[in-house]
């Protein structure tokens, strides 16, 4: 029995190697059904059930894998832990396995590393520093570590010990390109608090080129431009609802990154009648598991189609404990799903997030965005993507010019309380003093902005383009001056 048992678990790692998902996750079930003391074998069961999207079950089979005296049993925790965090949004049960995670090995770096993240999340800056240089004290050349610490870290002299660390680990041989990214856009971030504005840009640059060697593709202008005239033509109009639907939509926040949607998302979740759900997956997981080839998929679909992604769609939000309160879905890049939106919950409402071209593209320049985001690694690219962005918003704003809404960043900032006042105007929802200072609200915030949005709102982001005039001629190339001159 344990000779198949062995077999069948070779069997089930080969097809793992293979790209063979299901297949391996039936061959594991087979081995476990033979002998459910594997404890390794529970554990690779957890790691295909969380990879299928399926949080609970994956939660079950890593308890399963501790049961059975798992070797390494912190690593477990961990697994748990972000299950916990990232898919199910459970911060405290996450806090919980990563401290059983350290309670067996109290050096145990990656857990460190995950609970000075979600320091983060919940806006702890001196907890998440001290987890953060406890990492880097125990492993003194971890890159992780050492960004991890400066991301925390406001920098104002340019002699900061802490820079001239980085800048020795972004030229130290035989870095990977995701640790060559990590150092530099940290570094970059670093020189540009400190107003040396002209090693930070070089630093952003040099960490963009480490982030392209990441990516599978190179970004394709032509693709991208044909892929927003698909979706022009595809989404004109919305679907005829059956009688007597009623819609409990979320509001949906969504925009190019960097351009304010955080700070939109913390405004309206200000409200008393609203609550943040922050960054969901839903969308772009419906539209890749079951919407290829998208969006030539959904023509001529009926409206039943979109009430079974409705369904679906709230049965996850329902897994996510996220019932209640009417919801915020705030996913920038959802502005490619708005006429996904609008046929899932016709009544839904938009905000779409807009910010000057200079600083909104500047800005994805030097946030460390995941590779597969191709044009966020050049101003060329990021400025053409920028202007599909602005040309789909427009088709959304005259497509459904009731439930949409375009939030100004610049125009907030200058005016908060007259944008606001128009923005909950447009939302149906009564004024709140609150609104007015979204800094103060609880909750996680889990984007390059989570530092940014806990400070009262201010210009200071505004206009920021103009530290870097000299680096910008793709902007200008793309935009023209602004204001007519680099001034």
């Amino acid at each position: 029995m344990a000779v198949d048992a062995d077999a069948l678990s070779r069997r089930a790692a080969s097809l793992y190697r293979a790209s063979r998902f299901e297949a391996a996750l039936q061959a594991y079930r087979e081995v476990l059904a033979i002998d459910p003391d594997r404890p390794d074998d529970w554990l690779n069961v957890g790691l295909l059930l969380r990879q299928a999207g399926r949080a609970h079950d994956a939660l079950a089979a890593y308890d399963r894998a501790l049961e059975a005296g798992v070797c390494n049993p912190e690593e477990v925790h961990l697994n748990r832990a972000v299950v916990l965090s990232d898919d199910l949004l459970d911060t405290p049960a996450a806090r919980a396995s990563l401290e059983s995670a350290l309670a067996i090995n109290p050096e145990f770096v990656p857990a460190l590393l995950n609970l000075g993240n979600l320091f983060e999340d919940e806006g702890d800056r001196k907890a998440a520093k001290a987890a953060y240089a406890k990492a880097l004290a125990l492993q003194p050349g971890n890159i992780l570590a050492l960004t991890r610490v400066a991301e925390v870290t406001r920098f104002s002299d340019p002699n900061d010990p802490l820079i001239a660390r980085l800048s020795a680990a972004v030229s130290r041989h035989g870095l990977t390109p995701i640790e060559r990214a990590d150092v530099g856009f940290a570094l970059g971030r670093a020189l540009d608090q400190a107003k040396q504005f002209d090693l930070a840009f070089s630093a952003y640059a040099e960490a963009n080129e480490a982030s392209r060697a990441l990516a599978r593709n190179a970004y394709d202008p032509l693709a991208a431009s044909g892929f927003v005239d698909a979706l022009i033509e595809e989404f004109d109009s919305t679907v005829q609802t059956e009688a007597g639907y009623c819609d409990d939509s979320p509001i949906f926040i969504c925009g190019m990154f960097r351009s304010g949607s955080t700070l939109a998302e913390r405004i309206i979740s200000s409200h008393s009648r609203v609550s943040a759900g922050g960054e969901l997956p839903i969308l772009p997981q419906l539209v890749r598991n079951r919407l290829q080839p998208y969006p030539t998929s959904l023509t001529d679909c009926p409206e039943a189609f979109y009430a079974e992604l409705r369904s679906q769609y709230r049965d996850e939000i329902e897994v996510m404990g996220l019932g209640g309160r009417q919801l915020t879905d705030k996913r920038p890049d959802n502005f490619l799903h708005v006429g996904l939106i609008k046929r899932m919950f016709p009544n839904a409402k938009v905000v779409l997030t807009r910010r000057n071209p200079f600083d909104n593209c500047l800005s994805v320049f030097f946030a460390h965005l995941a590779p597969e985001l191709t044009y966020a690694s050049s101003l060329d690219s990021v400025a053409h993507w920028y202007a599909q962005y602005e040309r789909l918003a427009a088709h959304w704003q005259s497509t459904f010019p009731h439930d949409v809404y375009v939030m100004d960043y610049d125009r907030l900032v200058m005016a908060p309380r007259e944008e606001i006042e128009r923005l909950l105007g447009f939302l149906r929802l009564e004024w709140e003093d609150a609104c007015l200072n979204p800094h103060r609200g609880e909750g996680q915030v889990r984007t390059a902005s989570a530092w940014q949005v806990r400070e009262p709102l201010y210009t200071g982001s505004s206009g920021r383009w103009r530290n870097y005039r000299d680096h910008i001629d793709p902007l200008v190339d793309a935009f023209g001056p602004p204001g007519g001159r680099l001034t």
